[in-house]
């Protein structure tokens, strides 16, 4: 097998999380604008406070995945690490940012309150699942997986660029 050859696999795995994180972007955009209860709540402003954080991670995991598949086996290029290493710092403060936005516009006891907590909370989920602990491994492996407290794959190319 040539060296090229022997990351292809990687090489479709990082496509493929690329694009999911892109798609699920996409999709957590364009749903909520359908939830009918969301409009009957006046949760709208809200919601998409907690939404955009989410939105913002999303897209930037999606690129990471496609920029580390585009240039393994090398770690991403040093501008691409410095941008990432900014976002680390930059995404507890747009989350900050949007949790003051959610308190401010605050719809009061309703399904679409629920809503928005989750997704905030997905919101941060997300940020630490790429910038410190890794969360998400396959469902199969779940449980076995994220007690091992492993370093995401993002920060080890920090580390290495």
């Amino acid at each position: 097998m040539t060296a090229t050859g022997r990351f292809e696999p990687l090489r479709r795995r990082f496509l493929s999380l690329g694009l999911g994180e892109i798609v699920a972007a996409a999709v957590f955009a364009v749903v909520p604008t359908q939830l009918t209860f969301v409009a009957a709540d006046g949760a709208e402003a809200a919601l998409w406070c907690a939404l955009f954080p989410l939105l913002f991670i999303l897209i930037q995991a999606g690129i990471y995945w496609l920029l580390a598949r585009h240039h393994l086996p090398e770690p991403i290029p040093r501008a691409v690490a410095r941008l990432y290493r900014s976002l680390r710092f930059i995404n507890p403060l747009v989350l900050l940012a949007s949790g003051i936005g959610i308190v401010v516009t605050w719809p009061g006891a309703s399904l679409s309150a629920v809503l928005i907590v989750a997704v905030w909370l997905f919101a941060v989920a997300e940020y630490i699942n790429y910038f410190h602990v890794r969360l998400s491994y396959p469902w199969s492996t779940w449980a076995g997986q994220v007690g091992r407290w492993s370093t995401p794959r993002l920060v080890r190319d920090l580390r290495r660029a």
